[in-house]
């Protein structure tokens, strides 16, 4: 998208429109912007992380979930058991000393305090691992489809596979800047010698995703069998945009039943207040009358 901006523009329009469409994209996904003081918290949070870090299967699997999180750093596990324990900690030691200043309570009910808190500041950075993860695939789901059909546009027009998958590379920066990430470390490890399914396998594998994964399978058997992988993937990018709509549909069908509850808990008692209300007063005063 950008090779296609910079040739429709030219000069200061071309720098202007690329800095539009940056900003554009960097509003979707990006979040907000990191604050100076990141990287003292992050230090702290590695200290207080790295005493605590698992070793074996444990230290596997957390990592698995940071890199499905899209959460790449070396020190990330450090980082969010450190988060963990801080927000287990500063929390819990607050409640217990502010609680007994404020008012004379019972030392159970102080330890039960602090104990809540200490729990709700472990779980959080869970939940916030857990929505993070589902955010990431969702953005990775959603731009699969686009990004098979602009490589099996380069594959069907005689580019070769990895160079098509450098293409898209380049193409995906402003629209999927996530997706455009993932397919960097294809390319690389393209370059290092891995054949196109073998790189794919791997960044199914880091994300977590199916259709990746199926992707990886039909280039795979391509390779294996010494079929056409153009059709294969005209195939599969057919079938991933078909799964798209179907899960927006199902969304669709969702919202209906989704904004069932707050119309009954928010507008109906509402509606029944204005309707019934003066209906209601007056039959409390006939009957107060006939008293």
């Amino acid at each position: 998208m950008l090779s296609v901006v910079t040739s429709l523009l030219r000069g200061e329009d071309a720098e202007l429109g690329v800095a539009r469409l940056r900003r554009l994209a960097n509003d979707g996904g990006g979040g907000p912007e990191r604050s100076s003081d990141r990287p003292s918290l992050r230090a702290l949070f590695s200290k207080a992380g790295t005493y605590l870090l698992p070793g074996g299967g444990r230290r596997a699997w957390l990592e698995v979930r940071l890199r499905q999180a899209g959460l790449y750093s070396p020190g990330a596990s450090q980082i969010f058991l450190g988060a963990a324990v801080v927000l287990a900690v500063v929390p819990s030691v607050a409640v217990m000393i502010v609680l007994p200043l404020v008012s004379s309570v019972a030392a159970k009910t102080v330890l039960f305090a602090g104990a809540v808190a200490a729990g709700i500041g472990l779980l959080t950075p869970v939940f916030w691992l857990d929505r993070r993860t589902k955010w990431y695939q969702g953005s990775l789901r959603r731009a699969v489809p686009d990004a098979l059909d602009l490589l099996v546009l380069c594959v069907e027009g005689g580019v070769s596979l990895s160079s098509g998958v450098q293409r898209v590379t380049e193409d995906l920066q402003l629209a999927h800047p996530l997706l455009a990430a993932e397919m960097t470390i294809v390319q690389r490890e393209m370059q290092m010698g891995m054949s196109a399914g073998q790189a794919i396998k791997l960044f199914g594998d880091r994300c977590g995703l199916d259709d990746v994964k199926d992707l990886a399978s039909v280039v795979l058997q391509s390779e294996q069998y010494g079929a056409g992988v153009a059709k294969a993937l005209r195939l599969h990018s057919d079938t991933c945009r078909a799964e798209r709509q179907q899960r927006a549909e199902e969304m669709a069908q969702k919202a209906g039943v989704k904004i069932l509850f707050p119309t009954l808990l928010c507008i109906f008692p509402a509606i029944f207040i204005v309707l019934l209300g003066p209906a209601a007063y007056q039959m409390a005063d006939v009957f107060s009358k006939t008293r």
